[in-house]
């Protein structure tokens, strides 16, 4: 068996003294994508920061291509994008301006590329409009325009679907599946039913993972 761009070996976490979960083994190859299910409080968001390298698990490891994650940082920098729950913009910077800072932290992105993905998601005519200015939805829509940027094997998204109206919701489910079947890999969470998934789609339901 080839080596697992990301894998969970007897994962464990713990959160304010309650354990979420134990026990859990996860592979990513490319073309997976993995939905992130289960009740509230299962442990989602906090299996998701795991994965990116943003919190250490109580027991059991990661590895990224074979060796522990905790000594790959830069490593797993080039090979990922997360965009959390919330959209991380900020208010008072225009949809140009924000994804100009955001991709200064990876790679530079050209001006007429920022305008094509703002186009992407629908924001055409927006561009240079104060984030404060949009609604929930176009923020939302700022923030996944980094998809059509930055394009590293890994995405991590923690409800990336909130605030879409239906044309985004179809839009962003093309754009995930297209990634993953061109070989890439996606980890989300949702409450959206997806209608839209790649052959190599499947679901973890935290609220079923034994403790």
């Amino acid at each position: 068996m080839t080596i697992a761009l990301l894998e969970t070996q007897s994962l464990a976490c713990e959160r304010d003294g309650r354990l979420l979960f134990e026990h859990l083994e996860l592979r990513l190859d490319p073309g997976d994508m993995l939905q992130i299910s289960g009740p509230n409080g299962s442990g989602k968001t906090s299996l998701l920061r795991l994965l990116a390298g943003l919190m250490q698990p109580t027991e059991g490891q990661i590895r990224l291509k074979g060796l522990p994650l905790h000594k790959q940082r830069a490593e797993l920098a080039s090979q990922l994008l997360w965009i959390g729950h919330a959209a991380g913009i900020k208010d008072l910077l225009t949809g140009e301006e924000n994804l100009r800072w955001l991709c200064a932290l990876h790679r530079p992105a050209s001006h007429a590329d920022i305008w094509a993905a703002l186009a992407a998601v629908g924001l055409q005519g927006f561009e240079d409009v104060p984030c404060h200015s949009l609604s929930a939805g176009q923020q939302r829509r700022v923030a996944l325009a980094r998809l059509h940027l930055h394009s590293p094997p890994l995405w991590i998204l923690d409800e990336p679907f909130t605030a879409l109206d239906k044309q985004g919701v179809a839009a962003l489910e093309e754009h995930l599946a297209s990634h993953c079947e061109r070989g890439g890999m996606v980890v989300l969470t949702t409450h959206h039913t997806l209608s839209r998934v790649p052959a190599g789609y499947r679901d973890i339901d935290l609220g079923q993972v034994a403790l």
